[in-house]
């Protein structure tokens, strides 16, 4: 059986919202497109490879689906690390609407979602991975259907934007497996989902 893993950016503030490019995604305003782009180094970059070297396919948003779609194609590298992969590898859309994707090897999930995706895990050897797609990685957090999270926290306060992380979430435990900082700030942190969360008190003995 497969593992779904999600990587995820985010800002101090927990905002996702187009990390990637001025334009990206603009929606209820956003102004601050590319944020995590002042970041990149050669740290960042050895991390990605390592998460894109272990994928034996991926799942994806329809939003993050067309990002991808209209650049990664344009990367005819055959040893580039992360254009290798996702040109060559299944592709799967969580949509209703989506009917003709264009980027080869791809294929729609548009019935119930939490069936499909744990079908695919099922029928997947290795890792299923999630890159963006921040509605859909909300939505099966809830569904408990993602086993890690890689979570970049980037050192910039955006002030708006969309959260990875919104209210109305499920809680949910995780468990610390590994991390690391990059030479720019970026921390990097995997966690493993353990359940749900665990509750205490630091209020004093009654004896004390």
């Amino acid at each position: 059986m497969g593992k779904l893993t999600l990587t995820g950016f985010v800002s101090l503030d927990g905002v996702h919202q187009a990390p990637g490019r001025r334009d990206e995604d603009l929606r209820n305003g956003f102004e601050h497109g590319g944020w995590t782009v002042p970041y990149g180094d050669e740290d960042f970059g050895r991390f990605i490879n390592e998460v894109f070297d272990r994928a034996d396919a991926f799942l994806l948003g329809r939003r993050t689906y067309e990002i991808f779609a209209a650049y990664w194609p344009r990367v005819t590298d055959p040893t580039h690390p992360v254009a290798s992969k996702l040109n060559s590898l299944p592709k799967y859309v969580a949509s209703s609407s989506l009917t003709l994707p264009g980027w080869n090897n791809t294929t729609v999930l548009g019935g119930d979602l939490e069936k499909e995706v744990a079908d695919l895990k099922k029928r997947t050897e290795g890792e299923v991975q999630i890159h963006g797609s921040g509605a859909l990685a909300q939505s099966l957090l809830a569904l408990d259907l993602i086993d890690t999270v890689h979570l970049l926290t980037f050192p910039v306060v955006l002030g708006s934007g969309l959260r990875l992380f919104a209210q109305g979430l499920v809680p949910t435990a995780f468990r610390h497996v590994g991390g690391r900082i990059t030479s720019r700030g970026v921390s990097i942190q995997t966690y493993e989902l353990e359940g749900r969360p665990t509750y205490g008190s630091y209020d004093l003995p009654e004896n004390a």
